[in-house]
């Protein structure tokens, strides 16, 4: 089975929780056991799986990549000003798969799963869940 999704992003550089949609998906599914993968279309978006408890984690993310991929240094900057964005989203990756447990995501406590935009804001960021059972 494969769905898609959209969301906006209204930062240049921000992680999204879309924990709760993909979980949506998964349980209207009625699929049991299996993989749920989720990958989002663009050159400089990724998904990460990372901590939901505390903002300040997913603020540390964008700040560390910040640091080491810093903006305006590189060779795509003279096309379009965002080679930073694009390093960001290719060492993130542009997906994750998550095991299916009894209908539910296999997610820890304290694990959620967002999309890492690098080059926003954007109106839509295309988001492909594919569940295999």
């Amino acid at each position: 089975m494969q769905t898609h999704f959209s969301i906006s992003t209204d930062s240049r550089e921000g992680l999204y929780d879309i924990t709760q949609k993909v979980s949506h998906i998964v349980s209207s599914s009625g699929i049991q056991e299996g993989l749920a993968q989720v990958y989002v279309q663009g050159a400089t978006a990724g998904i990460m799986i990372q901590e939901n408890w505390d903002d300040s984690v997913q603020t540390d993310v964008i700040n560390f990549l910040e640091k080491i991929i810093p903006k305006g240094v590189w060779l795509h900057d003279a096309q379009d000003g965002n080679g930073d964005s694009h390093l960001k989203a290719g060492l993130v990756g542009p997906s994750e798969s998550i095991p299916i447990i009894n209908g539910k995501l296999g997610l820890s406590t304290w694990q959620n799963i967002f999309v890492c935009e690098f080059d926003g804001p954007r109106q839509s960021r295309n988001i492909i869940v594919t569940l295999i059972s």
